[in-house]
């Protein structure tokens, strides 16, 4: 009920600002999908809508309107967010529709937009997945754009190394690469385990952790 009540509130605020088209198609286009996104995955890393706009309308480069599911805009953000069902955007679209597809996300990034997509059967099935790779997308921002959990670069950086190098993590590993003491890449380690980003991993024969890997999902055999 807490969720209906402010996603109701976000929606409202949102159509009352709006008219014509702009105010249609958000009626329109905010349906069981964009709605999912919203209780799945933005509401539990957000905790709330600021600064997220649904069914935002921009100008391609003919001068034509076409809208986004979602645009997150802050000071230092800007990111459009786009939920993908397999019929549609997939079995269902023809080549001419598939060019224009890969044409708006690269005039989108030209206009200073990060584009990113995500499946609807993720955002239904795995949200969890959603979350974890949204979260690791606004760790590259500061300010209002970083999330609580991940506002250290140092954290951000041992965990884009650990992606790189494909194997577990050493505290050797982050002292050699971002040039910190022994103590700051353990703590670094640890807190990035704490946040469910590594696992630790003991030694052969003993109880000290010797080792950080990426967590994995079991259930699905992901990284996250």
């Amino acid at each position: 009920m807490e969720f209906e009540l402010a996603h109701e509130a976000f929606l409202k605020k949102h159509v009352e600002a709006r008219s014509g088209e702009r105010k249609g198609r958000l009626e329109r286009g905010h349906r069981e999908a964009e709605k999912l996104f919203c209780r799945e995955v933005w509401r539990p890393l957000r905790g709330q809508f600021d600064n997220l706009h649904p069914e935002f309308e921009v100008l391609d480069w003919r001068g034509r309107s076409f809208f986004c599911d979602f645009a997150y805009l802050t000071a230092g953000v800007q990111l459009m967010i786009e939920i993908k069902g397999y019929g549609p955007h997939v079995r269902d679209m023809d080549r001419q529709s598939y060019c224009y597809e890969l044409n708006r996300e690269t005039f989108l990034t030209a206009m200073g937009y990060r584009v990113i997509s995500f499946a609807y059967d993720d955002v239904a099935h795995r949200p969890e997945l959603c979350v974890s790779l949204l979260r690791m997308v606004l760790s590259y921002f500061q300010g209002d754009g970083t999330p609580q959990h991940l506002q250290d670069a140092v954290e951000r950086e041992a965990l884009r190394l650990a992606y790189r190098i494909a194997r577990p993590l050493r505290p050797i590993d982050v002292e050699q690469h971002l040039h910190v003491g022994h103590r700051t890449a353990v703590k670094t380690l640890q807190s990035l385990c704490s946040k469910s980003l590594l696992s630790p991993v003991a030694g052969p024969n003993s109880k000290h952790v010797v080792r950080y890997e990426l967590r994995q999902l079991a259930k699905n055999g992901l990284w996250l």
